[in-house]
């Protein structure tokens, strides 16, 4: 969809029976042009028939952490085994409700599958995903067990200095809870996941999507790249960083040629497409057509929270994918969305849109 029809596609999702006028003058058009978005809407798919009928198979679904980032940036030089002057947030984290997140703030239509406790954080992670416009009507709740944390402690130029995190209530997620889920997850665009589940949990999905949705994936660290590295040649896209490509493919990275290689390796297992962050060097892309690509935008000049980056980055090749962009266009929008990530205090940016992604690609291309 081009942007003008995602906000007419959005409009009719809340208001199947609006007339074109009403559209027309809710937008500020003409009452024709409004027409031919709409006629556009049906051509792609996104509407059926008549009267607005919306196609409700255009949606994705996340599997995966739900939980409350916890999050201190010093104000000062860190001075180890010592108690530092900070700034200090909290806010629903996880990586697969982040890239969730994001994408709702994109116009996404997402539904969150995951487990959250019985306590204030499990109502945290309710309230802020309901706020952001993600459908968390599959959430499993685990009575006496307590939800997801993530702690991270920043340095005073916002990098991530260390972090812990406790995602142990995702092992009390059981795989019939998945297989009652199966007709959701099987109608899907796509699936979305991070390697936060349990490793049965992660073969079990994939044996559910098998023949349907592609299932996206994000390594997320080296400890749980090891977990995914069994599997990954039954994910469609996944997005590494470098030190996680060795451990998915297996070899140590030295060179810009052994970056290739490591591609090349793991797209050889049957993974589709891969995106390696490489940080302030962009991003190199490959896929099993032979397309490569590297791309990057002009790092943000002072970068407040280091947290979130991938999950945006993520949600965009997403966001991306569902509205058929090129690849050229996808990195764009991703390293985009990474850096609308880094520049704001809170895990997810609340301003994160298309028109911000378009914004920062004027101001940060090279």
């Amino acid at each position: 969809m081009t942007e003008r029809e995602q906000e007419i596609f959005h409009i009719i999702q809340q208001n199947p029976a609006i007339s074109q006028n009403e559209l027309a003058a809710r937008l500020n058009l003409a009452r024709s042009s409004v027409a031919v978005h709409i006629a556009n809407l049906q051509k792609k798919g996104y509407i059926l028939g008549k009267g607005y009928i919306v196609n409700n198979s255009f949606y994705v679904v996340g599997v995966g952490a739900a939980n409350v980032d916890i999050c201190g940036r010093s104000r000062k030089p860190i001075v180890m085994r010592d108690s530092n002057p900070s700034h200090m947030t909290s806010s629903a984290g996880g990586v697969t409700r982040n890239v969730c997140e994001n994408l709702a703030r994109l116009g996404t239509d997402v539904k969150l599958i995951s487990a959250v406790g019985s306590d204030v954080y499990a109502e945290q992670i309710r309230r802020e995903c309901l706020a952001a416009g993600i459908d968390i009507g599959n959430l499993y709740a685990v009575d006496g067990h307590p939800s997801s944390t993530y702690l991270s402690v920043l340095d005073e130029s916002g990098d991530m200095l260390v972090a812990m995190s406790d995602m142990s209530i995702l092992k009390s997620l059981p795989a019939d809870y998945l297989t009652s889920k199966k007709s959701l997850i099987r109608g899907a665009r796509l699936v979305t996941c991070d390697p936060s589940l349990p490793s049965a949990l992660i073969e079990h999905l994939l044996d559910e999507c098998a023949g349907g949705p592609p299932v996206y994936v994000d390594p997320v660290s080296t400890a749980y790249a090891r977990v995914l590295a069994p599997f990954i040649g039954r994910f469609d896209t996944a997005k590494p960083n470098v030190m996680e490509l060795e451990i998915l493919s297996g070899m140590k990275i030295s060179s810009h040629a052994d970056l290739l290689h490591a591609c090349e390796a793991v797209l050889a297992k049957g993974l589709r497409r891969i995106f390696v962050s490489q940080g302030k060097g962009g991003c190199l892309y490959m896929d099993q057509t032979g397309c490569m690509l590297e791309q990057k935008l002009r790092p943000l000049d002072a970068m407040v929270n280091a947290t979130g980056a991938g999950d945006a980055f993520m949600a965009a090749v997403i966001y991306s994918t569902v509205n058929s962009f090129p690849i050229e266009k996808t990195l764009d929008y991703a390293l985009a969305a990474g850096i609308a990530a880094v520049g704001h205090e809170k895990t997810i940016n609340p301003n994160m849109s298309v028109s911000l992604i378009e914004s920062i690609l004027k101001e940060y291309a090279l």
